[in-house]
């Protein structure tokens, strides 16, 4: 059952969030809408393009789809012409998640073509594994990864013979670039085509202890690769609940997959009827004329609502980037205070580990996205008067799909949570306020995840060990140089510095100070994974030191405090002293070695051009 009988009215800040982001967003939303109306009102490219251009786009096609999109067989016009999609596929089988994509393309050609389309593979996107690159120089293209993807995107559809789009992907930098790229195309009905999470393994706790005891040498490689292999061991989403499944979470949220397909395992039957599912979805919107394109459903309520999800699971602090670009590729403008002003009010109703033991799998089984989007439904956290892909709108979202004998699916709603340590209704929740929080003060401006850090390390004050690369952190645990109460400061991580990359591999020597009685924290211009737990980090600080920011200000021994109650973030310096001490510079053999080898170099106008992280790290403005 709901948490309540009947929906109640919106809750007055979601509202008042909402007014503030479309006032502050009306004239880049109704500059976004006016190009979009001039792109829909064309004909289609079949009519509209030179014969040479369209003999181009189709030769490749088999006759009969050649007859289904032109409508002409041999001089004649035989019948109405069916819609045409365009895939953009993430395929590679690297990616875990993204292997089973590498059928779909077939398996919805022949789905298009039962309902008189056709579907092209548009292009392919580059898709990256952080998880194989953390750590690495490679995890310096991460971040600016997504907007190579949203680049990517745009050329496969430049193509501009499309009447709809299906977007293949599910993993970190993958789908917010897959939806940049597909917002520039706000014209197309979209709809996003994911794989699903594998099945569980080596749960994630006991994986995280082996890691914390290799970092004291406790156990050799052999025993982590072991751990780490069983940890992740077939097809699928790693069962965390990082950006990647964050990713999916958000896309229910805000209607735009198939109602439901975020967390079914790529072996289920029902897998392949949704991906069947989502052809019928993007053609009905198409063949209905229903206008629902993707720069339509994407509005200021729709980010609101996907804002709204994010706090309500304890989601990925990596959204606190992608989102602002996300949004900002809509024409709609939003920041950190939004997020902050929603944390205050959004209940946490989700335990997922890194924010509770649980994986996705056992939060599917709880009830899944279908009953947090209806528990936040019925409390008035989600606007529900939104497009969706769905002619039912957002109510859609809070059933779970499963097959028929025939096949057929059928939807039935989550009902009452299967497991309250996992799902908890929005009358019952974990925490009355969201898990994340915003921090200002003479250290900038940063973000910090508290869903998974314990109460009593909510303030840390300390003084503090200022490191230039997450190396030479590792280099003083193993040294034991940190046996003490210590903030550690990590910069020139930013997106200008060096392309921004997680620091996941800070978290084991981390996790071990703190299981030792020490109070530790990080305070970083860099990110953390969105598997980032109980360790507290304040993230993103910005402006970065590159930039001339108040880290670069930062000596050792300087007493921090991170107050995530008050949400401050402070050095706790004179401010005379503090107002004239000068900024330090990058280090010469780290500005050297900056951007150079694996690729590095191809990434300069990049790292050149970003904005902050609060602004999204966008690079195309």
């Amino acid at each position: 059952m709901s948490s309540s009988s009947a929906p109640n009215a919106l809750h007055p800040t979601v509202l008042a969030v909402t007014r503030r982001i479309v006032e502050r967003s009306a004239p880049t939303r109704s500059a976004y809408l006016a190009q979009l109306e001039l792109a829909a009102n064309r004909k289609p490219g079949a009519d509209r393009m030179g014969c040479a251009n369209v003999a181009h786009a189709f030769a490749a096609m088999p006759d009969a789809d050649k007859t289904r999109v032109t409508g002409l067989d041999k001089l004649k016009i035989v019948e109405e012409k069916g819609a045409n999609i365009g895939i953009v596929n993430a395929y590679n089988d690297l990616l875990s998640a993204h292997a089973p994509l590498q059928h779909y393309p077939d398996l919805i050609k022949v789905e298009a073509r039962k309902h008189g389309a056709t579907a092209q593979v548009a292009g392919g996107v580059p898709a990256m594994c952080d998880g194989v690159t953390q750590g690495t120089p490679g995890m310096e293209l991460s971040l600016f990864s997504r907007d190579a993807i949203a680049m990517a995107t745009a050329v496969s559809l430049s193509h501009d013979v499309f009447d709809c789009a299906l977007m293949l992907g599910v993993c970190d930098k993958i789908v917010p670039g897959l939806l940049i790229g597909a917002l520039h195309f706000g014209h197309l009905p979209t709809v996003f085509v994911p794989a699903g999470p594998m099945t569980s393994g080596l749960s994630n706790n006991e994986k995280g202890k082996i890691r914390e005891k290799a970092a004291q040498g406790l156990v050799g490689r052999p025993e982590l690769l072991a751990a780490e292999s069983a940890a992740y061991h077939g097809q699928g989403t790693c069962t965390f609940y990082g950006t990647a499944n964050s990713n999916q979470m958000l896309l229910e949220a805000m209607g735009l997959h198939v109602p439901g397909t975020a967390f079914i395992n790529p072996g289920q039957d029902v897998r392949q009827e949704l991906t069947r599912e989502a052809v019928r979805t993007v053609l009905g919107i198409t063949k209905a004329k229903r206008f629902a394109p993707i720069g339509r459903v994407v509005d200021e309520r729709c980010i609101v609502n996907a804002m709204v999800a994010l706090l309500a699971t304890g989601g990925s602090t990596n959204h606190l980037i992608h989102w602002v670009a996300v949004a900002r590729s809509a024409g709609i403008v939003i920041d950190w205070n939004d997020f902050s002003a929603l944390s205050d009010v959004v209940p946490l109703l989700t335990r997922v580990y890194p924010n509770g033991s649980a994986d996705v799998n056992q939060f599917q089984a709880a009830g899944g996205p279908g009953y947090v989007i209806r528990e936040l439904l019925d409390a008035g956290f989600l606007h529900p008067d939104v497009l969706t892909v769905r002619s039912g709108g957002l109510r859609e979202f809070t059933a779970i799909p499963s097959a028929q004998a025939n096949g057929a699916l059928q939807w039935t709603d989550a009902g009452a949570s299967k497991d309250e340590s996992v799902v908890r209704p929005a009358s019952a929740p974990f925490s009355a306020s969201g898990g994340l929080k915003l921090l200002k003060g003479n250290l900038g401006r940063s973000v910090i995840k508290v869903s998974a850090v314990p109460d009593d390390r909510h303030i840390i004050e300390a003084p503090c060990r200022v490191f230039d690369s997450q190396e030479a952190l590792h280099k003083a645990f193993s040294a034991n140089e940190l046996n003490h109460d210590v903030i550690c400061v990590v910069r020139w991580q930013g997106p200008q510095a060096n392309g921004m990359p997680e620091l996941h591999k800070l978290t084991p020597p981390l996790a071990v100070l703190q299981g030792k009685g020490f109070r530790v924290a990080l305070v970083t211009d860099g990110r953390m994974s969105g598997a980032s737990g109980k360790v507290p980090a304040a993230i993103h600080v910005s402006p970065e030191a590159a930039a001339g920011g108040p880290l670069a200000k930062v000596l050792d021994g300087d007493v921090i405090r991170l107050d995530a109650n008050a949400e401050t973030l402070q050095v706790l310096v004179d401010a005379a002293v503090w107002d004239t001490r000068p900024l330090a510079t990058m280090p010469a053999d780290l500005r050297a070695a900056n951007g150079i080898g694996m690729g590095r170099e191809l990434f300069a106008n990049f790292r050149r051009n970003a904005l902050t992280a609060e602004e999204g790290a966008c690079t195309w403005f």
